[in-house]
C-alpha cells in the first residue's frame, strides 16, 4: 500500500461523502422536498474515489445521469451541488442544470450528461486537447455497461486507440442497464475484451474494492500521460439503488441486493482492511463519518434558503441564442 495514512483518510472522506450524498437526496425525496429524476450512485463508490485519487488539476472527468460520485471526487463542491439539486441560483451550474447536467470547468468535471454514452466523446475531444497542447493532462470517461452497446463508445475508442490519446475509459458494470441485465444485451462477459479490436490495453478491476480500482486506475493513467495511449478498465459493481429514486426493483431480487451489501460493501471493506492492518483508527473513521452528516446536513440547510434563479437571467450561460 502506497498511500499515506492521509491520503487513505481523505479517500474514505470521499466514498463516505459519496454514500452519505446519495442517502440524503433518497430521504428529501422521500419526503417531497426535493423533485426531478435522480439516479443515485450509492454502491459504487470506491470506482469514482479510486480513479480521482490519481487525478490532478491537469485532468478532466465527463460522467453519466448517474454521475454525482464522480463530480464529488473530482472535487466539484457539494454545497454548490445541494444548492444545484434545489433549483437554487447559488448552484454550480446557478440552478439551470440539476442532477443530469452537473458541470464545473474549474474542478476539471466536463459534466454529467442525460444521454447514455454521450460523455465519452467529450472525455476523448479533452484527451486530444491534453495532447495537442502537451499539459500532461489525462480525461477519464466513466460510463455505464449499456453505454458500451453505443456508437459513440466505439467511434471514441477507435480514435483514441489510433492517435494515442491520453484517455482512460471506465465503464462501470454494475450489471444492469436501467432494467435489463447486462447479460441479455451483451454477448461477451467482460467488457474490457471489446478494447483488443481497437489494439488498445484494457484492464479489469474489483468495483466494489478501493485498492484494487486504485492501483489499477493508476497504472492504466501513468500509461496515458507517458504516451502509450488509451485504457479500457473495467469495473465490476453494484447499484444499490434503482435505475432512479422511486424505481420500485421488482426486477431484481433481494437477495442479489443483499449478498453485496453484505458481502462485498466498499465501505466496510476499505476500513476492515486499514483498520486491521494498523494504517488508520476506527475512531478516526467514525469521526469522518460526523463531519460528513454535519457538512450534509449544513449543505441541505442553507440550499433550502437560498433565493431562486432570476427569470430575466434565462438566457445567460446558454451557448447559442437566437
Amino acid at each position: 500500500m502506497n498511500l499515506t495514512r492521509e491520503q487513505l483518510l481523505v479517500s474514505y472522506r470521499t466514498m463516505r461523502m459519496i454514500r452519505s450524498f446519495e442517502e440524503k437526496l433518497d430521504e428529501l425525496v422521500t419526503a417531497g422536498k426535493l423533485g426531478g429524476f435522480l439516479h443515485l450512485y450509492a454502491g459504487q463508490e470506491a470506482v469514482a474515489a479510486g480513479v480521482c485519487r490519481q487525478l490532478d488539476e491537469r485532468d478532466y472527468v465527463s460522467t453519466t445521469h448517474r454521475g454525482h460520485g464522480h463530480c464529488i471526487a473530482k472535487g466539484v463542491r457539494v454545497k454548490a451541488m445541494m444548492a444545484e439539486l434545489f433549483g437554487r441560483q447559488t448552484g454550480v451550474c446557478k440552478g439551470k442544470g440539476g442532477s443530469m447536467h452537473i458541470a464545473d470547468l474549474d474542478a476539471g468535471m466536463l459534466g454529467a450528461n442525460g444521454i447514455v454514452g454521450a460523455g465519452i466523446p467529450l472525455a476523448t475531444g479533452a484527451a486530444l486537447t491534453c495532447k495537442t497542447k502537451r499539459t500532461g493532462g489525462v480525461a477519464i470517461a466513466f460510463f455505464g455497461d449499456g453505454a458500451s452497446n453505443q456508437g459513440q463508445f466505439h467511434e471514441s475508442l477507435n480514435m483514441a486507440s489510433n492517435w494515442k490519446l491520453p484517455a482512460v475509459y471506465v465503464v462501470e458494470n454494475n450489471g444492469w442497464g436501467e432494467f435489463t441485465p447486462t447479460a441479455f444485451v451483451v454477448p461477451v462477459a467482460d467488457i474490457a475484451v471489446r478494447a483488443t479490436s481497437y489494439g488498445m490495453r484494457s484492464d479489469i478491476a474489483d468495483g466494489n474494492d478501493f485498492f484494487d480500482v486504485y492501483e489499477k486506475a493508476g497504472q492504466a493513467i501513468e500509461a496515458a500521460r507517458s504516451g502509450q495511449g488509451p485504457t479500457l478498465l473495467e469495473c465490476k459493481t453494484y447499484r444499490y439503488y434503482g435505475h432512479y429514486v422511486g424505481d420500485p426493483l421488482n426486477y431484481r431480487s433481494r437477495a442479489e441486493a443483499d449478498e453485496w451489501k453484505t458481502e462485498r460493501d466498499a465501505l466496510v471493506r476499505f476500513e476492515t482492511r486499514t483498520v486491521g492492518d494498523g494504517h488508520v483508527e476506527s475512531s478516526e473513521l467514525r469521526r469522518i463519518d460526523t463531519e460528513v452528516t454535519d457538512e450534509l446536513e449544513a449543505a441541505v440547510s442553507e440550499a433550502e434558503r437560498d433565493p431562486l434563479p432570476d427569470p430575466a437571467a434565462v438566457l445567460e450561460d446558454v451557448y447559442g441564442q437566437e
